[in-house]
């Protein structure tokens, strides 16, 4: 009884290894995913340079993976946004 036991407690065990390697990741992966073309191009929608502005507003949400709501303002929604900075030390991300 006891071997019988410990060999459905492996068992479980090993179920529940498997599930976590199976559904984790990609659970965490698809929290992260968002549309950056259409939220980019809503957030430049009013740009006076839309080219320039779709290409950085591009790179800072591959990077944080966040793009502010509306045309402008509202950064403190994606602090990594609000904070990326150019070489220069000027604000990127539109």
């Amino acid at each position: 009884m006891a071997k019988a036991t410990m060999v459905f407690g492996l068992l479980l065990l090993f179920l529940v290894l498997e599930l976590n390697t199976n559904i984790g990741p990609k659970a965490a992966k698809g929290d992260l995913e968002i549309d950056c073309g259409a939220k980019c191009e809503y957030r430049c929608s009013e740009a006076s340079r839309h080219n320039m502005c779709i290409r950085a507003c591009n790179t800072c949400c591959d990077r944080c993976h966040c793009v502010p709501p509306g045309t402008s303002g509202h950064e403190n929604v994606c602090p990594c946004y609000a904070n990326m900075t150019t070489h220069g030390g000027r604000h990127k991300c539109p």
